[in-house]
């Protein structure tokens, strides 16, 4: 029985569903105490249920379960609409299942022993990414994508007025100008979502939800190093410096100046 006393009624909601007592037992020990709210199953069914009749932020979902498996129970999630992130629990010689797993949706997964410290460490980082992935959407103006970067590339960008910055979305080009500009698709993607919102401000996970949108862990300092490639790009170019402007303790904004 999961322990809910005491906890904020904000704090994440996780569903876990293991069949093994002691895994379960631990992980809802170890999630309420890093803050998690927890409802714990012992089958795939009794999951189902409960997913079925609350709602969620994650989900721990064991692949080897009676009544209904993990990757049974996760198929069915995924047909009704859940888009909450999903983490695997899994043996080390399960690898086909681990594949199918992901290609069912699941948005990570972890192999059986495992350390309790690193489950809640990629849970976090699941929980930011959602949460970055939803204000990328909101920030182009698509709230009922869930943060889809096809979507996003699929928006008109800034106006391009003669001479200044565009952008071809379908073809992946950008010129600045007339002159070209050569992106690697993780910059077009970052600078694509930027010039779709003039002014609005972009923090690392925004902007990592939109560069990396497949993958599940990816150091945040390295949009950093995109947005540094990018401005030496456009300077290459002769584009003005104050074109994508640092926010201090923020992010980054594209600005317009002289598109």
């Amino acid at each position: 029985m999961a322990r809910t006393g005491g906890m904020a009624e904000h704090s994440p909601r996780v569903l876990v569903a293991d069949d093994e007592p002691g895994i379960r037992d631990a992980l809802v020990y170890a999630l309420e105490a890093a803050g998690f709210r927890v409802k714990a199953c012992p089958d795939g069914l009794a999951a189902w249920e409960a997913f079925a009749g609350g709602a969620f932020d994650l989900a721990i979902l064991d692949i080897m379960m009676p009544r209904l498996d993990g990757l049974e129970l996760l198929k069915r999630m995924r047909a009704a609409g859940a888009e909450l992130p999903v983490l695997l629990l899994t043996s080390r010689d399960e690898e086909f299942d681990r594949v199918l797993g992901l290609e069912l949706g699941a948005d990570d997964y972890l192999c059986k022993p495992f350390s309790l410290r690193e489950l809640v460490a990629r849970l976090r980082a699941l929980l930011r990414r959602a949460v970055a992935t939803r204000r990328l959407a909101t920030a182009v103006s698509q709230p009922d994508v869930a943060g889809s970067v096809a979507s996003v590339l699929a928006q008109p960008t800034a106006p391009a007025q003669p001479g200044g910055l565009n952008l071809d979305a379908d073809c992946l080009l950008a010129s600045w100008r007339g002159s070209s500009l050569h992106f690697t698709v993780s910059e077009f993607r970052i600078l694509a979502a930027m010039a779709a919102r003039p002014g609005v401000v972009f923090d690392r996970d925004m902007l990592l939800a939109a560069a990396y949108p497949d993958e599940r862990f990816v150091n945040d300092r390295a949009t950093d190093c995109h947005i540094k490639r990018i401005r030496r790009k456009l300077a290459d170019v002769g584009a003005p410096e104050r074109l994508l402007e640092t926010v201090y303790g923020a992010g980054y904004r594209y600005t317009g100046v002289g598109a």
